[in-house]
């Protein structure tokens, strides 16, 4: 089938990053990374890999510094497992949101996502930093499928890129599954560009643009 959402204007090769849509990824890392406006906000990182693309794809290197290492097979994307920050907060309905309970929650998910729950809970750590490096040594390397949403942004040179993320759970659906689920078992979220991808916003509209819900803080992940 062609199709031309992965291609590159002008060379008709794929492109290296992943975008937003349904895809199949593994996780290659998880990181924990401190906001630079916040120092007790942190965003939840997860470093993806599609299934290799084929082979006229060139992928990047996986370490810049040393291209013996080879190329990624597939392309590559960093997804935040919340479009907002994870931070404690006191909602104005009175109720406390714990932003270490709220990360252990989105780890329990990705666990049972791909039947590593058992594993996940051997994990006995002091700080929030030391479980995710727990995480880290279980959660990567295993396929799944997955529905990334996207906020665009315009870098210097003026092209659009993708800041991807999860979509919440909801009523709708979940943003990640097994791929050992029967298609007609599905809960897996279907994209939809109109839902799932915000915009880059002109500057001339940046300056009127709104605070998101509850400041930008994770409200809850709830299983």
């Amino acid at each position: 089938m062609l199709n031309t959402k992965d291609m590159q204007v002008g060379t008709g090769k794929a492109r290296p990053l992943i975008g937003p849509g349904n895809n199949v990824v593994k996780i290659n890392s998880i990181t924990l990374d401190q906001t630079p406006y916040d120092p007790d906000a942190f965003n939840l990182n997860l470093h993806v890999e599609t299934e290799p693309v084929g082979a006229d794809f060139e992928g990047f290197f996986r370490d810049k510094d040393n291209e013996s290492l080879g190329r990624y097979e597939g392309q590559i994307g960093r997804v935040r497992m919340s479009p907002y920050p994870y931070k404690d907060t006191t909602l104005p309905s009175g109720r406390e949101i714990s932003r270490d309970q709220e990360i252990l929650k989105a780890m329990i998910f990705l666990s049972e996502v791909m039947d590593k729950r058992n594993e996940l809970d051997q994990i006995q750590a002091e700080t929030i930093e030391t479980f995710i490096a727990g995480a880290n040594a279980i959660l990567c390397g295993k396929s799944f499928n997955v529905c990334l949403a996207s906020r665009e942004w315009e870098n210097k040179e003026g092209y659009i890129n993708n800041d991807l993320y999860l979509p919440k759970l909801s009523k709708d659906g979940i943003p990640a599954e097994s791929m050992d689920v029967d298609t007609n078992s599905s809960r897996l979220i279907a994209f939809d560009k109109a839902i799932h991808v915000r915009p880059v916003q002109k500057k001339a509209e940046s300056n009127t643009t709104t605070s998101p819900k509850n400041n930008g803080v994770v409200d809850d992940f709830e299983l």
